[in-house]
């Protein structure tokens, strides 16, 4: 469950946002008659995308027909409706507890056997996929997952506003760190820093010692910091996920090398040649309804190259005279004659 405040800026995210991305995907549908789209606080990322709403707990599917406004199916009680409304672009709103059932009567009642293109097909919950079926079980539902990222990708202006904006928290929370502190002060600092900035949800995970365990987790009890650690927030704003990551130095030495190296390697994407030549890395974006998902980095088995002007995430593993360094920030990817940018 989201812990922030979930609320909706007109200035940020006005209706017209919402508009052309709609007619954007209505221009890809082809021969479907309408695209679902399933939703919880883990999967968030495609339905607040195209319709602003973004779950603090329990589930949705999102109904885009060919014509109107998508409409919002949710398992959630009446009590949260006018927040609901508030927060998303959406022509209706409907409560039920079976919302596969409800979603699919509301197809079949305009088209008994549509074709029905579902997002992030194989993560659709088993009994949400058997309610579709028994109240439509005329609808010819097809994976839309390639379609969507598509459609989604190159980031419009207003993601990239708000990707630069979840990137300044995430930096104002991490210069929080007090080198000298605990870990357990440490994570405070860093939440409360982003939570007094905007942020929707934080979490902060900690490689409490870099010589021993390069590993990033979120801690429990109060871990022993070494002389130089690791600290990474993921910050969620408006819906736009970002990761940033600092190596701080109790010794009073400077990344500094790495920072260039790491700049270098991610101003090159979306080739990953640079990156490579690093211990390890990681590229994340979002392509559907994972805000972070894996895309390029030495342990993605099947990468997927980020288009030119996509958003993305990266992180590496640099060792500058035989130590370790971790650095990680959002990045947009540049154009085939230009180089990939970080967020500051």
């Amino acid at each position: 469950m989201r812990r922030g405040l979930i609320s909706r800026s007109k200035t940020e995210l006005p209706d017209a946002v919402f508009d052309a991305r709609l007619e954007r995907l209505r221009a890809a549908m082809g021969e479907l008659d309408a695209l679902l789209i399933y939703t919880n606080n883990t999967r968030p990322a495609a339905v607040s995308w195209l319709a602003g709403f973004i779950p603090y707990w329990s589930e949705a599917l999102l109904v885009a027909p060919r014509e109107g406004l998508p409409i919002l199916v949710v398992a959630l009680t009446f009590r949260v409706k006018q927040w609901i409304e508030r927060t998303s672009r959406v022509a209706e709103v409907i409560h039920s507890p079976r919302i596969g059932i409800e979603a699919a009567r509301m197809i079949a009642s305009r088209k008994a056997d549509a074709a029905v293109g579902v997002v992030d097909f194989d993560h659709l919950p088993a009994g949400i996929a058997d309610d579709l079926g028994e109240a439509g079980p005329r609808l010819a539902l097809s994976d839309a997952s390639d379609l969507f990222a598509m459609v989604r990708a190159p980031a419009d202006p207003a993601e990239i506003m708000l990707t630069a904006r979840a990137s300044s928290i995430a930096g104002a929370a991490l210069a929080r760190i007090e080198p000298r502190d605990g870990a357990g002060e440490i994570v405070a600092a860093v939440e409360q820093e982003a939570r007094r900035s905007g942020a929707e949800e934080i979490y902060v995970a900690i490689a409490p010692d870099l010589v021993r365990d390069r590993r990033l987790l979120r801690i429990e009890g109060e871990p022993a910091l070494g002389r130089r650690f690791a600290v990474r927030a993921s910050v969620a704003y408006k819906g736009c996920w970002v990761r940033r990551a600092v190596t701080v130095d109790r010794d009073g030495g400077g990344p500094e090398a790495a920072q260039a190296a790491f700049a270098d390697a991610v101003a090159r994407l979306p080739g990953d040649r640079a990156l490579s030549r690093f211990c390890s890395f990681l590229v994340e974006g979002c392509r559907t309804a994972q805000p972070l998902e894996a895309l390029m980095g030495s342990r993605v088995a099947e990468p997927r190259t980020p288009v030119a002007g996509a958003v993305v995430s990266v992180q590496a593993l640099i060792a500058v005279e035989g130590r370790p360094v971790i650095l990680g920030a959002p990045a947009l990817v540049g154009a085939s004659s230009e180089t990939a940018s970080i967020f500051p």
